[in-house]
């Protein structure tokens, strides 16, 4: 919750701060004396009960001063973060001026308004109030919004601005077409002006041309005089300032030649009605356009909020009824029929079914579910009925979560934005001083009739002028790009992992759970003539059961799988760091490594070749003598992902040079690497010693992403420049993270990187047209050409130009929609069954099999 800035005199800015880690009177004393250190605080006041601190200073105290200062005391201030709807915002300028606006309330740490979203992100201290009043202030509306919640008043104003655009266009085209017909027929066809001539004359056709010309400018095109004249004389011109001076200036002047062509110069007497009413019904067809393909940005947002279920069949008090989601609570018994989307996150409690889970992973093949499953809301269920007991409800579930990281990551800033807010920040009044410089320098040198020339090439440059391009470049490539990200199952936590993917050059991935399964299974197992493979799997498993190790239970599912009876066990033994005994269906069983084997007067020498190629493979075996007779050797291991070979392979193709990070042996991560074409390896690294393995890497190869999904692993994902969590992983590890992978994928981190490069490409497109537009068509419609071509640019054609540089921005945006990553040449299938690999660590294997 904000806690709010009270407003006070001009030379005082009181604030409240959250205050967090108090515990006793001395906690109090201790924040008090820290926050009265920061320079400009007069007083400091901090209630132990309520944990909040208000400080009072004169002038206007930095924020992150006050926070630093708590925070070195030894306590906490919980970050806040405010949501607002920006109404109003139609050019890059507007979003430089509402920044500055909401930066100047005190209290603020930090803002970013995105005209793409029309969202603004307000970090600090402050009352959600004062936010919108000071967006007020500026000359613009806004509103609180929930983030991550979808807004319903936004879309419901977005559609009618849409139906209003398009209705506008309509009004201002059919005036219009009169209008060219009348002024540009008669100039372009003899016929046309000879009729005119014979039947009504000029000056009517002037008249009309006024009456039809001022409705066009007053009646659709009031919106850019009724925002772009108030935000001149507030001294802050925008975009619409500029359609408004332009317009207005060949509107007037050609209101003069109509009614009172004395007041002109001789050979001056023109009109410009067509071109003032043509400028608006094209930037009209501009605006139209734009808010279609703005609609298009978002639809991934769009889908996944269409994704979430409004009706869940709940069983209360023995009967079903049927709810609207919001009213489920956790704990509650949710029936899902065939062909319905799970509404909520839960566990299968009855029932057994595939599940299409595309829509959270990315992967196209529908998940078996059963008894013990867990679920995710949204995702559809194929053809069984299941019952689900509800352990995520509302804002809590899986998808809902996706959509508030899918929105922070859109509403971002990427470092590539800073030259652009710095530019446009002044860009509009720069276009309007170069407007007027126009103006007065063909008023002066210009050839006769210099007045109309003047006027001509001065609404020329204000109307070509398109700061909308500039100021849609970068945030609707970020807006489409992380849409079709999650549609891929890469997430974006954070907007600025797009650019700061595509610059590293080397990716660290941790072994166990993220190129490997992260459990062990059984992989070999070779049985010695006059055995059986299921009579020892059998009598092993048995002897195994006694033990909860890892290894043991991974050879008791083995043979649980192949559905083996497994005999009665007696006088159990272990022997540590050896192996085990028992008796299994009264046959004498013993298991170990070849020590404990050796120490038995058993020759382990027939199974040599094996044993030779496990090594080979990084794997321990165990050996297994079975009624007194050496009978199987058996190897544990941690498969490697499906995935994980055509993975490391894409990466190689981007260029990326690929460390193993891992906290096994040498031997066993040397021959994971071997499989799987790693470049490097940093191996036996225990779990503290992560973050300073990708300290050694980044020094050696530069920027660095890397990879993980345990708890061990997060130290290791905020020290990287980007971290990359396996969302199958831990929530610690994900919230560690810049980029999650719902799909547990590997092959993820090449569609993430892949993604980050087509990204940015695109955006540095978008600015590169957006300021070439700018810098080589503004002097063009400024005249440079005249003096040695003889060409001037038409204020209609810059009006064409205008319109069509924003869509050009947005329709190569909506590119990203189609992107698909590259596919590995003669790629290995990315599901399936793991390749058997190296085992957890030898050490592990060398040792009581207990």
């Amino acid at each position: 919750m904000n806690a709010p800035v009270r407003n006070g005199s001009a030379a005082r800015s009181p604030m409240i701060l959250p205050v967090e880690g108090m515990s006793c009177a001395s906690c109090v004393g201790r924040v008090e004396k820290a926050l009265k250190s920061v320079p400009g605080v007069e007083s400091a006041s901090v209630n132990l009960a309520t944990e909040k601190a208000e400080v009072t200073g004169s002038g206007r105290i930095a924020y992150g001063a006050l926070v630093n200062a708590i925070e070195e005391a030894g306590y906490a201030v919980p970050a806040t973060r405010t949501e607002l709807a920006i109404e109003g915002m139609t050019c890059a300028s507007c979003v430089a001026r509402v920044e500055r606006a909401l930066a100047s309330v005190p209290g603020v740490a930090a803002a970013r308004v995105n005209l793409a979203t029309e969202r603004a992100t307000v970090e600090g201290l402050i009352d959600a109030a004062l936010l919108v009043k000071a967006v007020e202030d500026a000359g613009y509306d806004a509103r609180v919004v929930n983030a991550g919640a979808p807004d319903a008043a936004t879309a419901a104003r977005k559609e009618a601005e849409a139906i209003a655009l398009k209705r506008d266009l309509g009004v201002a085209a059919s005036l219009t077409a009169p209008i060219v017909v009348l002024e540009m027929g008669s100039h372009l066809v003899p016929a046309i002006h000879d009729l005119i001539m014979r039947t009504i004359g000029m000056q009517a056709s002037w008249t009309i041309q006024f009456a039809l010309t001022t409705l066009v400018l007053f009646v659709p095109g009031r919106r850019f005089y009724a925002k772009g004249l108030p935000a001149l004389a507030r001294l802050a011109p925008d975009m619409s300032s500029l359609v408004a001076v332009g317009t207005l200036a060949a509107y007037l002047y050609s209101l003069v030649a109509t009614f009172a062509p004395n007041l002109l110069p001789p050979g001056t007497v023109n009109i410009y009605y067509e071109a003032a009413a043509v400028i608006v019904t094209l930037i009209l067809l501009g605006r139209f356009l734009e808010a279609r393909a703005k609609g298009r940005t978002s639809e991934a947002i769009q889908r996944l909020v269409g994704l979430q279920p409004r009706i869940a069949h709940v069983r209360r008090d023995g009967a079903m009824v049927d709810l609207d989601v919001a009213e489920v609570a956790a704990g509650d018994l949710v029936e899902v029929r065939p062909g319905e989307r799970v509404p909520i996150d839960g566990e299968v409690l009855q029932g057994a079914s595939y599940i299409d889970e595309s829509m959270i992973t990315g992967e196209p093949i529908p998940v078996a579910k059963e008894a013990g499953s867990s679920v995710v809301g949204g995702t559809v269920n194929q053809k069984g009925a299941l019952t689900i007991k509800a352990s995520a409800v509302g804002d809590a579930t899986v998808l809902a979560q996706i959509i508030r990281m899918v929105e922070q990551a859109q509403g971002s800033k990427l470092p590539i934005q800073a030259l652009v807010d710095r530019v446009t920040m002044w860009f509009v009044p720069a276009v309007m001083a170069v407007a007027t410089a126009t103006f007065v320098i063909w008023l002066i040198f210009g050839p006769d009739p210099a007045l109309s020339f003047a006027v001509v090439n001065a609404v020329a440059v204000l109307i070509i002028a398109c700061p909308c391009a500039m100021g849609l470049a970068t945030p609707t490539s970020i807006m489409v790009g992380t849409g079709r990200g999650a549609e891929m199952g890469v997430l974006f936590r954070q907007g600025a992992a797009l650019q700061s993917l595509k610059d590293a050059r080397v990716v660290a991935i941790d072994k166990t759970g993220t190129v490997t399964e992260g459990h062990p299974v059984l992989t070999d197992l070779g049985v010695a003539d006059g055995f059986t493979r299921g009579d020892v799997l059998a009598r092993v498993a048995a002897v195994e059961a006694k033990s909860e190790h890892p290894i043991a239970r991974a050879i008791v599912d083995a043979a649980t799988h192949e559905g083996l009876r497994l005999p009665e066990v007696s006088r159990f033994e272990s022997v540590t760091g050896f192996g085990v005994s028992a008796e299994a269906g009264g046959i004498r069983v013993e298991i170990g490594a070849d020590r404990y084997m050796r120490s038995l007067g058993f020759d382990v020498v027939p199974f040599a070749a094996t044993a030779s190629r496990l090594a080979d493979e990084g794997k321990s075996p165990l050996y297994a003598v079975i009624g007194g007779k050496l009978a199987a050797i058996i190897a544990v291991a941690d498969p490697i992902k499906g995935s994980s070979l055509d993975a490391i392979a894409g990466l190689h193709r981007l260029g990326l040079k690929v460390a193993m990070v891992t906290g096994d042996n040498a031997r066993t991560a040397s021959a994971i690497a071997r499989q799987l074409g790693i470049d490097e390896v940093v191996a036996e690294v225990p779990p503290e010693g992560k973050v300073e393995a990708v300290r050694r890497l980044k020094q050696t190869y530069g920027q660095l992403a890397f990879v993980g999904d345990g708890i061990n692993d997060a130290p290791a994902l905020a020290e990287a420049d980007v971290g990359l969590a396996v969302g199958t992983g831990t929530d610690v590890a994900i919230e560690a993270a810049d980029v999650v992978l719902m799909s547990g994928n590997l092959k993820g981190v090449a569609d993430a990187f892949a993604l980050s490069k087509a990204t940015i490409g695109n955006i540095r497109q978008n600015l590169f047209w957006a300021f070439a537009y700018n810098v080589l068509l503004i002097p063009i419609a400024a005249g440079v050409l005249y003096p040695a071509f003889g060409i001037l640019l038409s204020p209609v054609l810059a009006a064409g130009a205008m319109a069509l540089s924003s869509v050009f921005v947005l329709g190569n945006a909506l590119r990203l929609r189609r992107f698909r990553p590259p596919a590995a040449p003669g790629a290995h299938p990315t599901s399936g069954e793991g390749i058997p690999n190296a085992s957890r660590s030898s050490g592990a294997l060398e040792r009581s099999a207990a």
